[in-house]
């Protein structure tokens, strides 16, 4: 009897499991002139098991409600146990009744230094400061978390963001760069700093606004289609102020490419105005924004 009652609470739970994540870790050291390539792969194995093991907020989630995201890292110089390497971490979501995934954040951090023996556990402690390795690893896990969880409710994220805060704060003592004010104004320190920042609180409104809008794509598409549009050209009030922000920036990485897929198809409404703003708010990407044409 105990036996068939764990079966069916299992059941219907949807083997919900404590970890919220579904990362893909790369780890690329190509470009060094290494024959053993052993402490890459372990380097890997640790980071995904890390990543994708940790239960980062306590809240079990199904397989299928994991957030997709990955973690492409390239090493660019290795002395025993140092490392130098970027990190590019991109994570989408689903969009409400189609086999679609929307990209929520495609970011590329150049600033990744660490040091890392082969075998040795990878352990986080919001607490205390034990290597850039887990702060970063760490840092952007929570990141990527409370940017998904922006996508649905209005500042949801506000929880992960605070503790991607914390980890930043923790971390300044280890003394690597990106967690510091003074290390460049496009920095771990910046994008968790702007992210809580009434100042920029337009970005996370228009993130909303926005994924609202691509979730009524299968229900509606012209009116998902104005709304998506609105939700963007109600970045100029941001843009009037902060002219090329780096969390406008952020938002246009992920999202450019797919702007244009929207806007260049299905039902067709004005574009002009929304072009007008884009060509403002995103002046780097006008090549992208002159292939949206109705």
């Amino acid at each position: 009897m105990n036996k068939i009652f764990t079966f069916l609470l299992l059941f219907i739970l949807g083997f919900a499991q404590a970890q919220q994540l579904n990362c893909t870790v790369t780890v690329d050291a190509q470009r060094l002139s290494v024959t053993n390539q052993q402490v890459f792969k372990t380097l890997e194995t640790s980071i995904n098991e890390f990543v994708n093991k940790t239960d980062w907020t306590g809240v079990a989630v199904k397989q299928n409600e994991k957030i997709n995201c990955s973690m492409y890292i390239t090493i660019s110089s290795n002395s025993l146990d140092q490392f130098s390497a970027t990190i590019q971490v991109q994570s989408s979501r689903p969009i409400y009744n189609s086999s679609y995934s929307s990209p929520i954040l495609n970011y590329n951090d150049k600033d990744f230094n660490f040091r890392y023996t082969e075998f040795e556990n990878l352990i986080f402690n919001p607490s205390s400061f034990d290597s850039n390795l887990v702060s970063v690893l760490a840092f952007y896990s929570y990141i990527i978390i409370g940017m998904d969880a922006d996508t649905f409710v209005l500042e949801a994220g506000d929880t992960n963001f605070e503790i991607a805060q914390n980890i930043s704060n923790v971390a300044l003592q280890g003394g690597s760069k990106g967690w510091s004010q003074a290390d460049g104004n496009q920095t771990r320190y910046f994008l968790i700093n702007d992210l809580l920042s009434p100042t920029f609180k337009q970005i996370r409104q228009t993130t909303f606004d926005y994924h609202v809008g691509l979730d009524l794509m299968s229900t509606d598409l012209k009116t998902a289609k104005e709304k998506i549009k609105n939700s963007i050209i109600n970045l100029s009030k941001l843009n009037a102020s902060r002219p090329n922000a780096f969390l406008t920036r952020v938002f246009f990485d992920a999202k450019s490419d797919e702007i244009v897929s929207i806007f260049s198809g299905g039902p067709s409404i004005t574009v002009s105005d929304l072009t007008e703003n884009l060509n403002k708010i995103s002046p780097l990407n006008m090549s992208k924004w002159s292939l949206i044409k109705y």
